[in-house]
C-alpha cells in the first residue's frame, strides 16, 4: 500500500530493487478465456531506467476462481510451450485456480537471446557467445525473473498466489519466496535444486553410485553378488577404459548407471557383474538403448539456458575470475577431487573435457545475484516437496536445504525419479494426486507414493544347469530347472513393459537375450526367445495394465518340448507365480 501510495518513481528511489508497480491494469486482467499478454520490464530491476526487455505469458482464468497457480516445469527453458503438460499435470486444479505462466526472460517469446551456432560442449562457441550478449547477459538471472513474475502478477491485478515448480522451476519459486513472501499462499516443489549457504543453486555433477547400492540393497538377488553395486560399476567402467568396447562406449556406461528407468535399474548390476565374467550380452542389451555419445544440445534458447545456469549456479572457480583463471581453478579441482568418479571427464568429452563439462568456465559473472539469498526471511506458508531417490539430489540434501521454509515438509518418493509429477505413470499420477490436493486445499496428504514395482535381478544364467530349480514338489529337478528358465525368459520380456520404462516403450520389437525374437503389440509374443542359451520358449503373454500377467508356452529343450502355463503379477516386488508343467499344477 505504501509503494503504490509513493508513486512509481519515488518508490524505486526510496527502495532500491524494489518494483514499481504497473499503472494500468493488463488486458488480460478482464479476459474469461485463455489471454497471451506482453508487458515491458527493466533489464535491471535495480535500475528502472535500464533498458526496457519484454517479458511473454499466458493467463488462463477460471470461472469463480479463488486464486492463481503460477507454474514453471524447469530447464531452464522456455515454458509457454510446456502448458499442455502443466495442464494435465495439474489437472482439476484448474478448475479452481488461474493458470498464470511466463516464459523466462531470454526465452521464447521473452526478448530471447539467440546465438546460432553455440555449442556447449565446444567451449570456443560459448566463449563467442558470452561475448555476443555482453554484459546483458548478467541480467538474465532467477533474482531479475522473479521481478518480472511480479510485474505480471500486478499487471493482471491478482492477489496471492501459489507456486508449482518442477526442477529449474523450484529455483524459481524459491528466487520468488525470497523476495517477496507475502504474495505467495502455498508452493509445491518437485524435483528441487539444491541452494547452498552462498544462495547459489549447487549444480555440481555427481556419479551417483549409491543409486546402484541402494536398488541391489533392497534385492536378495542382486546383493548376493560378490561385493558392493557401486565397486561392480566401478570395476566396470575402468575395464571398459582399459579394454574399449565399441558396443559399450563409457558415455552409455554413464548412462546406464542411472536405475531411474526401472529396465535399466532392474539389470544394470548385474549386466556389469557378467561382463565383467565373461559374459557380454545382457550389458550389450542394455546399451542399445542408448546413444553411444553424448548428442547434440543446440536449441535456439541456449544462450539464455546458459545465462541461467551460469548467473544462478555455484561453480569450482571463482566466479569473478578470468576465464583462464576459472579453467585452470576448474582442472585442478577435477584432477584433485574426482568429483564424476569413477568416470573422467576425458571418458565423455575427448578434448577440452573439464570445460565442456563446465559451460560457466567460459561465460562471464561479474554480478553478485544468488537466487536465494543468505540469510533471506521465508514466508511461513505451507511448502510441500517431492524428492525421489533417483534424482539429481538426495531427498536428505533436498530437506536440508529447504529448511529456510519454516512450514515445509519433504516426502521422499522411494525410487521416485526427476520430474516424477510430469511422468505419465502410476508413480506420477500418485505424485499428481498429492500435488492436486496440497495446491486445492494447502493440506498435506502423504499418499505412500513409490517407483518400486521390481527388484533387481542378479546374475544373468548363460545355461539351464545355471538355474535354480523352481520349488515345486509335484515335478523333478530338471523339469524344475526348465520351468524355471521359463519363467525367467517370460519375466525378462514382460520387463519391458514395466510402466516405469521409457527407453523400451515404444518398440514394436526386439532380440531375446541369446536368440530369437520378442514382439510387442497388444500383448507379447515370444518366437524361439533364448534367456538362455539351451532353452527356446515360443508363446503368447497377456499383460493388463495393472501387471497381471498370463502366458501360454512351450519350451524346447534337449529334443523335447514342454507345455508350461503362467500367471503372475510382472510388476512388484514380491511376485506370486503359479501355473502348469506339462499339465502338472504348481503354485
Amino acid at each position: 500500500m505504501i509503494v503504490k501510495a509513493l508513486g512509481p518513481v519515488l518508490a524505486a528511489a526510496l527502495f532500491p530493487g524494489t518494483p514499481a508497480p504497473p499503472t494500468d491494469l493488463h488486458e488480460c486482467a478482464t479476459a474469461t478465456t485463455r489471454c497471451d499478454g506482453t508487458i515491458e520490464v527493466p533489464l535491471n530491476w535495480d535500475n528502472p531506467s535500464s533498458e526496457r526487455i519484454s517479458v511473454a505469458f499466458t493467463f488462463i482464468p477460471a470461472k469463480d476462481a479463488d486464486g492463481t497457480v503460477a507454474a514453471n516445469r524447469g530447464g531452464p527453458q522456455p515454458a509457454l510451450p510446456e502448458i499442455p503438460v502443466i495442464q494435465q499435470t495439474l489437472g482439476p486444479v484448474l478448475d479452481q485456480k488461474n493458470l498464470l505462466v511466463m516464459d523466462p526472460r531470454g526465452m521464447g517469446k521473452s526478448s530471447p537471446l539467440l546465438c546460432p551456432g553455440a555449442d556447449p560442449f565446444k567451449p570456443a562457441t560459448i566463449a563467442a557467445c558470452a561475448k555476443s550478449v555482453g554484459p546483458r547477459g548478467a541480467y538474465f538471472t532467477a533474482d531479475q525473473a522473479s521481478h518480472d513474475l511480479d510485474a505480471v502478477r500486478r499487471a493482471l491485478g491478482l492477489g496471492k498466489m501459489s507456486y508449482f515448480g518442477n526442477s529449474y522451476g523450484t529455483l524459481y519459486a524459491q528466487a520468488y519466496a525470497a523476495r517477496y513472501p507475502k504474495s505467495l499462499d502455498a508452493i509445491f516443489l518437485d524435483s528441487s535444486m539444491v541452494i547452498g549457504r552462498d544462495g547459489y543453486a549447487e549444480q555440481e555433477f555427481d556419479a551417483r553410485l549409491d543409486y546402484l547400492d541402494l536398488i541391489c540393497g533392497r534385492s536378495k538377488a542382486c546383493d548376493a553378488l560378490p561385493g558392493k553395486a557401486s565397486g561392480i560399476w566401478t570395476r566396470l567402467v575402468d575395464r571398459l577404459r582399459k579394454q574399449p568396447d565399441p558396443e559399450v562406449t563409457l558415455h552409455q556406461a554413464l548412462t546406464l548407471r542411472e536405475p531411474a528407468e526401472a529396465v535399466v535399474g532392474r539389470e544394470n548390476v548385474a549386466a556389469a557383474h557378467a561382463y565383467l565374467n565373461g559374459d557380454p550380452a545382457p550389458l550389450r542389451r542394455l546399451a542399445r538403448l542408448t546413444p553411444k555419445t553424448i548428442p547434440p544440445f543446440n536449441p535456439p534458447w541456449l544462450a539464455g539456458h546458459v545465462a541461467f545456469r551460469c548467473g544462478d549456479g555455484s561453480f569450482p572457480f571463482d566466479r569473478l575470475a578470468s576465464a583462464a583463471e576459472r579453467q585452470a581453478q576448474a582442472e585442478r579441482y577435477y584432477e584433485r577431487e574426482r568429483p564424476m568418479a569413477p568416470y573422467q571427464p576425458t571418458d565423455v568429452f575427448p578434448t577440452e573435457a573439464v570445460a565442456s563439462q563446465e559451460w560457466c568456465v567460459n561465460w562471464p559473472t561479474p554480478r553478485h545475484s544468488p537466487p536465494r539469498p543468505p540469510g533471506q526471511v521465508l514466508p511461513d506458508i505451507p511448502v510441500l516437496v517431492v524428492a525421489g531417490d533417483f534424482d539429481l539430489n538426495r531427498p536428505a540434501e533436498v530437506a536440508r536445504s529447504l529448511r529456510v521454509f519454516p512450514n515445509a515438509t519433504v516426502i521422499r518418493i522411494p525410487f521416485g525419479i526427476h520430474a516424477q509429477s510430469l511422468f505419465p505413470s502410476p508413480m506420477g499420477e500418485c505424485v499428481r494426486g498429492m500435488l492436486r490436493t496440497f495446491l486445492t486445499t494447502k493440506r498435506v496428504v502423504d499418499q505412500k507414493c513409490t517407483g518400486e514395482n521390481y527388484r533387481a535381478v542378479g546374475a544373468f544364467p548363460q545355461k539351464l544347469t545355471d538355474v535354480a530349480p523352481h520349488p515345486s514338489r509335484k515335478l523333478s529337478t530338471g523339469q524344475r530347472r526348465i520351468l524355471a528358465a521359463t519363467f525367467a525368459t517370460a519375466a525378462d520380456a514382460t520387463a519391458r513393459r514395466n510402466p516405469h520404462a521409457f527407453y523400451s516403450f515404444g518398440r514394436p520389437n526386439e532380440p531375446g537375450l541369446r536368440g530369437g525374437q520378442v514382439t510387442f503389440g497388444q500383448g507379447i509374443t515370444l518366437d524361439s526367445v533364448r534367456f538362455v542359451r539351451d532353452l527356446r520358449v515360443s508363446g503368447p503373454i497377456k499383460l493388463t495394465p495393472d501387471g497381471h500377467a498370463t502366458a501360454t508356452l512351450r519350451a524346447e529343450t534337449g529334443g523335447r518340448t514342454h507345455e508350461v502355463t503362467l500367471t503372475w503379477t510382472a510388476f512388484s516386488t514380491r511376485p506370486s507365480l503359479s501355473g502348469t508343467f506339462d499339465g502338472v499344477p504348481f503354485a
